[in-house]
């Protein structure tokens, strides 16, 4: 999957609108204003993953090798029934990149369910 479909799908599962996006592959938002709003990256920015994250109830963990996330999709018990999981393995040494990636992956499968 690319980059700019798992961002789709990220932002399909969060509630967030892509406008449009810019030549360089980054999208632009919807804001409150129902104007073009901020750039929109969470495969780039901490603060735009910390958010899509707490949003959609995923849940992250970073050990020395890998970027963990799980997360109960809608309608499931958490107390009978199992978990999605997914883990991003952690590449130059970059623990922040991985987990982002894995963020929206999470995001994103979330966001392909009907």
């Amino acid at each position: 999957m690319t980059d700019r479909e798992l961002l789709e799908l990220a932002a399909k599962a969060a509630g967030i609108e892509v406008r449009r996006w810019l030549p360089d592959g980054r999208p632009q938002v919807r804001c409150d204003t129902h104007q073009l709003g901020p750039i929109w990256n969470p495969l780039t920015d901490d603060g735009d993953a910390l958010r899509l994250a707490v949003k959609l109830g995923i849940g992250f963990w970073v050990g020395s090798f890998i970027a963990y996330c799980s997360w109960y999709t809608e309608g499931e018990n958490p107390f009978t029934e199992g978990m999605a999981q997914l883990a991003e393995k952690i590449v130059n040494d970059d623990p922040y990149a991985a987990t982002r990636r894995a963020i929206v992956r999470a995001a994103a499968e979330i966001g392909s369910k009907p």
